[in-house]
């Protein structure tokens, strides 16, 4: 069977780079391990949630799926409070005082995967092996052939790996990766909360880690605790009530008493910076291409945005210039290799900074915290890179 591009992931980068291409005339095959959940016949929530910025919402709204989303299941963002370590230094950003309609929209994982998934199944270029896995690939001059388990063989012009941090096609495409752990596990869950968050998030560096409250619609949270691992460890070993009280304690009793709703689960958090995100027919997007720290809620954003610019560049390429074309492909790796690395530098030097017990280092941290909140120029650059109105 034959293609001009073939995506190998249908989460949430890869459909929605599937869905940025519906007007290209590219015929294209998306390859995915199991389909999403059937969002009718369950109403909890997803511990799996993200923070996307408006410029994706934006993005995902121009594929056609951020519409299809139940828009009484995400949560607008108008504030963010950030504090130190030491509690009299602080960073608040609001959405009004930047002139904007929302810092951020919390919404969880399966809901955008449906609304993706749906629009997919009504997309007349986008033919969609599911469930299928990958055996063999093979990178010739004219195109790549891949072929599944089950025996069938794909031929296309491009490869696209959007297959998660374990990438199979970063890896048979022979690009190094070398990712670096953090010794640190994300802990995530959500909570009913006595009080209302009023769409306000909140952060705390902690000397043991770093906490952040995302709003949900009603009285509602998701958290995310970047634990180091003996507290990872012991978080996830505790009975409801005592997790419970570990994080309303962590969250300095911000929103009263809290309730859990969805048990916690942990993911470790690493580092990868890949010198190359492209070789001739294969370009990577998403968590095969990068991962950074989760303190700034800034990974699936990085994901979108790859897709959005290798969409922009498969548009507007050359008629008589094939997909899988090297020169082609380094047009998208050159857009988003800086952007990448700036985030992985701001993610990571801040985990390093909050994470050392150095006393002089807690007083500038702390002290250049507060100093960001009094420099109104500053902070609303930081603010407008965050929603994505500053590349």
């Amino acid at each position: 069977m034959d293609f001009d591009i073939i995506i190998v992931g249908a989460g949430l980068v890869g459909a929605s780079l599937a869905t940025a291409l519906k007007d290209s005339g590219l015929h294209i095959a998306l390859i995915e391990g199991r389909a999403p959940a059937d969002l009718t016949e369950d109403a909890s929530w997803d511990y799996r949630i993200y923070a996307i910025n408006p410029a994706n919402a934006r993005f995902l709204d121009q594929g056609g799926a951020w519409s299809r989303l139940d828009q009484s299941r995400i949560s607008p963002v108008y504030e963010m409070h950030i504090w130190g370590d030491d509690p009299a230094a602080r960073l608040d950003f609001s959405a009004y005082e930047a002139g904007v309609e929302e810092l951020a929209f919390i919404a969880e994982s399966r809901l955008m995967q449906d609304g993706l998934w749906r629009v997919l199944q009504e997309q007349s270029n986008v033919e969609i092996f599911c469930p299928a896995a990958c055996a063999a690939l093979e990178v010739g001059d004219e195109s790549a052939i891949l072929i599944l388990q089950d025996g069938r063989m794909l031929r296309a012009k491009l490869i696209v790996g959007a297959d998660g941090r374990e990438s199979w096609v970063r890896a048979h495409a022979g690009i190094e990766a070398q990712p670096r752990a953090y010794g640190q596990d994300g802990v995530v869950a959500n909570f009913e909360t006595e009080k209302p968050h009023r769409n306000a998030a909140y952060q705390w560096f902690r000397e043991d880690g770093i906490l952040a409250y995302l709003p949900l619609p009603g009285n509602r949270i998701s958290i995310v605790w970047s634990a180091f691992d003996a507290l990872s460890q012991e978080l996830m070993a505790l009975p409801p009530d005592e997790f419970c009280r570990r994080v309303q304690e962590a969250g300095r009793n911000t929103l009263g008493q809290l309730r859990l709703i969805t048990p916690p689960a942990a993911f470790s958090l690493r580092l990868l910076n890949l010198e190359q995100l492209v070789k001739p027919r294969v370009a990577l997007i998403g968590d095969a291409a990068h991962n950074v720290h989760p303190l700034a809620g800034q990974g699936v954003n990085l994901g979108f945005q790859d897709a959005q610019q290798l969409a922009r560049v498969l548009l507007q390429k050359e008629s008589q210039r094939d997909c899988g074309d090297l020169l082609l492909l380094r047009r998208y790796e050159r857009a988003r290799k800086e952007d990448i690395l700036a985030m992985q530098l701001v993610t990571d030097g801040l985990q390093k900074l909050f994470n050392t017990p150095d006393p002089l280092l807690r007083t500038l941290r702390n002290t250049g915290l507060s100093l960001t909140n009094h420099l109104g120029g500053l902070k609303n650059r930081l603010m407008r890179h965050a929603i994505g109105e500053l590349g």
